[in-house]
């Protein structure tokens, strides 16, 4: 029997729709729409999809959108000024500044000068801690995307063992935190956990999110699983994910496919960031 196939840009696209509707509403209230910038230093290929995708959403919902595209040998000191400058600007109410940046250029100190109400990525400190302590202003967008799926899907989490396979600060541990959140028994997987097929074969969720391709084979999972793919690699001039889709789906209950899966789910959530910033600032 094969899997169901969880759609996240189905649910992605009704996610848009809610917030389009939002935003007219805020406009006819003669409001300002939400506004959101976003920073791209270099010409990764990747990258210049992922900043035109988002861009492309935006427009769709109805935000208010920058771009801000410097080149790669962009001084620090110029990139600081803008974010410092998008920080004080009222129409911005959220700022992302798209990684991985040029290697002359301190990720961690640029990250930590966008202010935390417009930090929409979820990736300063502030508002890392307040993830951990439970009282969080943003939720990060993919690990908030994965629980947006699991919501879509009915899925009760409390009492259920949950395996994240991954402990990057962008999605495995927040994504653990979130899943403790909603009552899960939770467990994190990394590369040197010791039998990690036997720990994934005796879950009930499996968010893979380690960046190899097609990492978690049909030996690693059983039946009645829900399986999350993060990952997002290229194979063959292929874009495969963490799990080893093809083999995987014939035994579990529920998975996500690359593409299609959580990727959508992310962009999502960026929007609703927004949106949530814009609601902080309007409530003072």
């Amino acid at each position: 029997m094969t899997a169901n196939i969880i759609d996240g840009k189905a649910i992605a696209g009704a996610i848009r729709a809610d917030i389009a509707q939002k935003v007219k509403n805020m406009v006819e209230k003669g409001l300002h729409p939400p506004g959101l910038a976003v920073i791209l230093v270099g010409d990764d290929p990747a990258s210049q999809i992922y900043v035109r995708n988002k861009k492309n959403d935006c427009i769709k919902v109805g935000f208010y959108t920058e771009e801000h595209l410097l080149p790669a040998m962009t001084p620090e000191d110029e990139l600081r000024k803008l974010i410092l400058r998008l920080n004080q600007d009222p129409k911005i109410h959220g700022i992302l500044l798209q990684l991985p940046l040029p290697k002359d250029l301190n990720e961690k100190a640029m990250l930590e000068l966008i202010s935390p109400e417009k930090d929409v990525d979820c990736f300063h400190p502030v508002n890392v801690g307040n993830l951990f302590l439970g009282i969080p202003r943003f939720l990060p967008c993919t690990p908030a995307g994965v629980m947006e799926m699991l919501k879509y899907e009915k899925v009760d989490l409390k009492g259920k063992k949950a395996v994240v396979v991954g402990r990057s600060n962008i999605v495995g541990k927040p994504m653990a935190m979130m899943l403790l959140s909603e009552h899960a028994t939770v467990t994190i997987c990394h590369s040197r956990t010791v039998n990690l097929p036997k720990i994934t074969r005796e879950a009930d969720i499996v968010v893979v999110a380690i960046g190899k391709a097609k990492f978690l084979t049909a030996e690693m999972v059983s039946k009645g699983q829900i399986i999350i793919d993060v990952g997002q690699n290229r194979l063959d001039e292929k874009l495969v994910g963490d799990v080893d889709f093809d083999a995987v789906a014939q035994i579990v209950a529920a998975i996500t496919p690359v593409p299609g899966g959580v990727g959508p789910m992310t962009r999502a959530m960026l929007l609703k960031n927004t949106m949530q910033a814009e609601r902080l600032v309007r409530k003072g």
